[in-house]
């Protein structure tokens, strides 16, 4: 009625007789007690509270509108909050191309990022206060699912000042007796258990100095001369000054990158994110890895339930 400002016209456009029009805007006045319109023989007009009411209730449907639009993009998992954590390491490089991808795939799913160790990740997927997790392995728990994302090699870091940071490849046994930066045996154990793993393969004995839970830590301890060490090759985004990243001459050791879920989680926009992640990134579990970083998707992903 308020756009139409004409009795016929605007119960030709609700499919209703005036009468019954009239009536519910006398009944809508009575309510209100206010006047919304000035009728005349010739006209109707809104009163200035009318039009006032006329601004809020226009608003008010919008709303209403919006709000069932909302609901049901999120009842299909095209929108919504997604709780993601993450291990440090994986935000030098993986992290912000994934969120490129949401961003440019998933525009109306918000992602609320919380920077964990993996065993920090595992306890808050299982207690639900996140919703995916950047995890490194193993993750074999009841009730958790997980596919691989990426793999990358380890490489060896130096002081730019150190013999090897010149010359030729070295080997696992040129390190013999090194001073030798690795991670926590707790907050860095995956690192820690495959450092120590392709050490103890090849029978090389270094000279542990310091355990710390971060790359750039590590980095840092380099940087400063206190030793050499191992690190993910995503460490060369930090650009630490005064370090070295060089490849080894064994065939290459590669850190991996799990997303984990709790298979119980009813989020209705996980489905959606936790695809998207698969379908861009997952690597296949074959044999062996591939040459390169691993961080580009392949085509089979494979999914483990523990």
């Amino acid at each position: 009625m308020a756009e139409e400002l004409h009795f016929g016209h605007a119960a030709n456009r609700l499919n209703m007789t005036q009468p019954p029009l009239s009536r519910q805007i006398q009944m809508l006045e009575y309510a209100l007690n206010v006047q919304l319109f000035l009728r005349t023989s010739r006209s109707v007009q809104l009163t200035p509270a009318g039009q006032s009411f006329f601004a809020h209730a226009r608003r008010i449907i919008a709303l209403a509108e919006n709000a069932a639009s909302s609901a049901q993009r999120v009842s299909k998992g095209e929108a919504g909050l997604i709780r993601l954590g993450f291990t440090a390491a994986s935000s030098y490089s993986f992290l912000p191309m994934l969120l490129g991808y949401i961003k440019l795939e998933l525009k109306d799913i918000e992602v609320e990022l919380s920077e964990m160790v993996t065993i920090q990740q595992m306890e808050a997927l299982r207690e639900s206060r996140l919703d995916l997790g950047l995890v490194r392995p193993p993750v074999d728990e009841p009730g958790m699912a997980t596919t691989r994302i990426a793999c990358e090699r380890l490489l060896l870091a130096v002081p730019r000042t150190h013999r090897f940071a010149s010359g030729p490849p070295r080997s696992l046994k040129d390190l013999a007796g090194e001073p030798f930066i690795t991670f926590s045996p707790v907050q860095g154990r995956y690192f820690y258990e495959l450092i120590a793993g392709m050490l103890c393969r090849a029978n090389v004995s270094v000279r542990y100095v310091q355990h710390v839970s971060q790359v750039h830590s590590i980095l840092a301890l380099v940087s400063a001369g206190i030793g050499i060490s191992m690190v993910p090759e995503t460490a060369a985004k930090l650009h630490f000054e005064g370090v070295e990243l060089c490849e080894m001459l064994d065939p290459p050791t590669f850190a991996e990158l799990y997303l984990a879920w709790n298979t119980d989680n009813d989020n209705p926009a996980l489905p959606a994110f936790r695809d998207l992640v698969i379908r861009r990134f997952a690597s296949t579990l074959d044999k062996g890895h591939p040459a390169n970083s691993g961080l580009e998707a392949s085509r089979r992903p494979v999914v483990r339930s523990a």
